[in-house]
């Protein structure tokens, strides 16, 4: 076979794979557009792990990578970190409970790093489903820190991270899926100026934007989060339904978010807590988050104004300050409880998110190194123009939200998506069709440098001996 063959064979399979893409695509379009909450999409090069029930066996993670794993009702799982003197280590765990699992309001995960000693270290975490109870990806965060006299755990050597549920002893039963991130923070290359919080900042709402909304389908994972800058934007989200968007945020701006969640004629009922804005930092760590209440009349709700992003935001005792310490993705992540759909209806319901952000960039810390992974303080484009209006990218933005993505660990979520976009045996003919087509073409003698301009393909079996041109 030449090489004339050999890159024309790789033309076909390319167009088969690029037109397979854009029907799985649509797929994921028209199930969002039909309200089916699109399954949790987790990094694409996760690696599967195990978590242990003691240290001694315990999985050793490796920095700037992701991870998946799961965990059983009451779970307590360990996994190992290998640490130096001067890098700060942050895990996030997101915790997704599988379909059909039931939550309370207690329900939650929590995060810890410990020494050998089983001492806990800097910073620990939990989060609740809280007030929606709603089944719904939640990520609580922990941390090593060094370089002050405050922390624990400043010596090299083995770290655990330890993964644990938390809630009532009634909590229902079922695994849930967990995914891991480990990002380390390299140290400065000279101390700190100031090792305390600023302790005043621009605590004024801004003024509200003004102008025409933008479409964006919001993705469903933080691998997967929808890059949005400083706008209005429209979505749609359905009843159960969790969206991920990320926002740049530079060194010195302050980040400001609403969202919008529309009227509907549908329903008479109300949900307390129905619609739910998360904010979490560049290592998923929880920040803040503002709830609504919703009846089918138009709703908002606004995240309170934050301080600027800062180094020594890191120092403060509140979690809203401490967590505003990096530049880089920000991310909003927006659920509508599932309860919705009793009182209201299934939607989808429209979205809007006002973002804004302010102030100029500064230059930030000067590190010694580089971050593990080396993008996770870098700032994302923001805006996306792919998933703007129709098309494969934005189909179904108002109709629905959703990214595809891989499933969740109960199945397979591209295959649900292929069976809710109707794509089966006929539609995998017409591909299959049209590769024979090409194929029997070169069989016919016309050459693979040929093919791109060959005036008459073969006819398909149904139309031999029948007249061209009908």
């Amino acid at each position: 076979m030449g090489r004339r063959t050999v890159r024309w064979y790789g033309r076909v399979l390319v167009a088969f794979a690029a037109a397979l893409c854009v029907m799985l695509a649509g797929a994921a379009g028209q199930a969002a557009a039909d309200g089916i909450p699109t399954p949790y999409a987790f990094a694409q090069d996760a690696t599967t792990v195990k978590g242990t029930t003691d240290t001694t066996n315990s999985v050793r993670l490796e920095p700037g990578r992701a991870y998946k794993s799961s965990i059983g009702r009451d779970g307590k799982l360990y996994y190992r970190l290998e640490l130096d003197t001067t890098s700060n280590a942050y895990v996030s765990a997101t915790a997704v409970p599988r379909p059909g699992t039931t939550v309370s309001y207690s329900d939650g995960v929590k995060v810890s790093v410990q020494d050998a000693n089983s001492r806990h270290c800097s910073f620990s975490g939990t989060a609740h489903f809280g007030a929606t109870q709603s089944p719904h990806p939640i990520a609580a965060w922990a941390s090593r820190e060094t370089g002050g006299d405050q922390y624990a755990c400043q010596t090299a050597g083995t770290y655990y991270v330890v993964v644990e549920r938390s809630g009532t002893a009634n909590s229902p039963s079922g695994d849930w899926d967990l995914e891991l991130s480990y990002v380390s923070e390299p140290a400065l290359k000279k101390a700190a100026g100031s090792t305390s919080a600023p302790e005043v900042w621009n605590s004024a709402s801004p003024d509200a934007l003004a102008g025409n909304p933008k479409r964006r389908r919001g993705g469903a994972g933080f691998a997967t989060a929808t890059s949005l800058k400083q706008g209005i934007w429209q979505d749609g989200i359905s009843p159960g339904q969790t969206l991920f968007y990320k926002v740049p945020v530079d060194w010195g701006q302050q980040f400001y978010a609403t969202a919008d969640l529309g009227s509907s004629s549908r329903g008479r009922g109300y949900v307390g807590t129905a619609l739910v804005m998360s904010l979490y930092n560049p290592v998923r760590g929880f920040v803040d988050d503002v709830g609504s209440g919703y009846d089918g009349s138009q709703r908002s709700a606004a995240l309170d104004p934050l301080p600027p992003v800062a180094y020594e935001n890191r120092y403060a005792l509140n979690d809203r300050v401490s967590g505003m310490r990096f530049a880089g993705a920000y991310y909003l992540v927006v659920h509508l409880s599932a309860q919705v759909a009793d009182k209201i209806g299934d939607g989808p319901f429209g979205l809007t998110l006002r973002v804004r952000v302010d102030g100029t960039a500064r230059t930030g810390p000067a590190y010694a190194g580089q971050p593990q992974p080396r993008d996770a303080f870098a700032l994302p484009a923001g805006d996306s123009d792919e998933v703007a209006d129709g098309t494969v990218g934005g189909a179904a933005a108002i109709g629905g939200g959703g990214s595809s993505g891989s499933g969740s660990g109960s199945g397979s979520g591209t295959m649900r998506l292929v069976a809710a976009g109707g794509i089966g045996t006929g539609s995998a003919l017409v591909l299959g069709l049209g590769l024979w087509a090409v194929v029997a073409r070169r069989r016919a003698g016309v050459a693979p440098e040929d093919a791109d301009t060959a005036s008459a393909p073969m006819p398909a079996p149904w139309e031999r001996g029948a007249p061209r041109g009908r």
